[in-house]
């Protein structure tokens, strides 16, 4: 098959992009080669093997604040993950930048998050030697873990994205940066909306001097963010000074009302008990890992292997191993009523 189709939208890149952009072309390719597709940019093809991977589909049962909340509308780390990439496109698109670039890094940013949020970051950071960050767990679930063991062989590009996207270095590219400040205007504006279903907070419990620049919905709020980013964001990632005020007192006030509370975060202990005990328990039978992190163990060591598979799971799974390993089998039944 010809390499029309490819080229044609390398050149719609070439010819419409932002002198900011990051030009396909440009890439620092994969870390093993692989000839280019006929049909797809690179970054295309990175977007779609994170979508059609395991650990994506994973997300859907993992915990992004309320642990087993009552009720089919609170978000997961999936529908967390869709709302990035949607704000993060937007902002793409406004500023004429690489699409499928930050669109690639917003979907792979939280593969590597643990099950119970960040109580099991919490958790597996506090037992495993090496420390756990949720941000280079997902670099080496697209690097090492994935397509068993083979990884999926991602451009520099989205790799340096997705590990770039919370603390630390600020990512090579604009794309990657911008998923950065998506994130968190994604995840501070859908907490709200889930705090509020939660009757933990209400609309008018955030400061009304917050309202008054950011808006009264959290339709309003996105959309003055947004604004203000791609208003102001140059060569650089800005929101005028006003907006940026505003939003990191929101951050706060979450912070205070929303991340800290009892009735989010009471339940949290007994999840980082459970994810720890788990963790220590494979550390001690290394033979009892699924097959495909057998070869981790004895590389790499049972510690790490054990991390991986914990920090893989989704919240139901862990439910699940836990009570195969230390439930009897006829107590659930009992406790049934």
């Amino acid at each position: 098959m010809s390499d029309e189709i490819r080229l044609r939208t390398l050149k719609i890149e070439e010819d419409t992009f932002s002198e900011n952009a990051f030009l396909c072309v440009n890439t620092r390719g994969r870390a093993v080669f692989e000839n280019e597709d006929p049909v797809r940019t690179a970054f295309q093809r990175d977007r779609d093997r994170i979508i059609h991977s395991s650990s994506f589909r994973r997300l859907k049962h993992k915990t992004q604040v309320f642990l087993s909340p009552e009720g089919d509308h609170y978000r997961t780390r999936l529908t967390h993950t869709l709302e990035v990439s949607q704000i993060a496109r937007t902002i793409a698109r406004a500023l004429a930048l690489n699409e499928d670039l930050i669109e690639a890094v917003s979907l792979g940013h939280d593969l590597g998050h643990t099950p119970f949020g960040h109580a099991g970051e919490r958790a597996l950071d506090s037992v495993y030697k090496n420390g756990f960050r949720h941000y280079e767990q997902s670099l080496r679930v697209v690097d090492r873990l994935e397509k068993d063991g083979k990884g999926l062989n991602l451009t520099y590009e989205v790799r340096d994205g997705i590990l770039c996207h919370t603390t630390g270095k600020e990512a090579d590219t604009l794309e990657g940066r911008l998923v950065k400040i998506a994130d968190k205007i994604a995840y501070i504006n859908h907490d709200i909306d889930d705090a509020i279903r939660a009757k933990v907070i209400s609309n008018d419990d955030i400061p009304f001097e917050i309202r008054k620049v950011l808006g009264q919905t959290k339709s309003n709020r996105i959309n003055t963010l947004v604004t203000s980013v791609i208003n102001n964001t140059v060569s650089s990632v800005k929101m005028d000074s006003q907006t940026e005020g505003a939003f990191k007192e929101l951050t706060d006030f979450m912070f205070k009302n929303v991340y800290t509370n009892p009735v989010c975060k009471g339940e949290e202990k007994k999840a980082e008990a459970l994810i720890i005990e788990l963790y220590n328990y494979f550390c001690s039978h290394p033979e009892e890992l699924p097959e495909m992190y057998k070869p981790i163990a004895n590389t790499e060591g049972a510690d790490r292997a054990s991390c991986d598979y914990v920090a893989s799971m989704s919240d139901i799974y862990v439910l699940r191993v836990y009570n195969k390993l230390f439930i009897p089998s006829g107590w659930n039944e009992a406790l049934d009523f």
